[in-house]
């Protein structure tokens, strides 16, 4: 069961969240309509290569991520979106596209677009394409410690 690992991790830290079974899904804005979350409050994760290095990006579902003012955002020179291929086998216990935003459990760093910041809370992947986690944003933030960014999302 792919959400193993994330609610063994969420449950030794005592944190309150709900799982939510929904049919098949497999993008973001798809996922949170199935389950009845809002796109501003479903956490889509993105992997990308920030200088060569494997990173997350989270935004709301309803957004997509413009990497040039990533780039600029971060003031870096290379960026770009990592294959399936490339970041795969960095998530053995994941569905390809279901990964959950917790990079401190992929050892990866994560950024957080400054919209989610300001929800009270948020939904994601499990880990399948068929299962979601809500939380508070606050104990995801305190889990994760993402970078929180303002960047170009349309």
């Amino acid at each position: 069961m792919p959400a193993t690992k994330l609610k063994e991790y969420l449950n030794s830290r005592g944190i309150k969240y709900v799982s939510i079974q929904h049919s098949p899904a497999f993008t973001a804005p798809e996922v949170a309509a199935s389950a009845h979350v809002a796109g501003r409050d479903f956490a889509k994760t993105i992997i990308v290569k920030i200088d060569g290095t494997m990173s997350m990006i989270v935004l709301p579902a309803n957004r997509r991520l413009v990497l040039s003012d990533l780039r600029e955002a971060l003031e870096i020179d290379r960026v770009k979106l990592a294959t399936e291929q490339e970041f795969k086998d960095a998530f053995p216990d994941c569905e390809v596209g279901g990964m959950p935003p917790f990079g401190n459990l992929y050892n990866m760093p994560v950024y957080v677009a400054a919209s989610l910041a300001e929800e009270p809370e948020i939904a994601f992947n499990a880990g399948s394409h068929t299962e979601i986690i809500k939380l508070a944003y606050a104990d995801f933030a305190a889990l994760v410690q993402p970078q929180v960014i303002d960047f170009g999302t349309t």
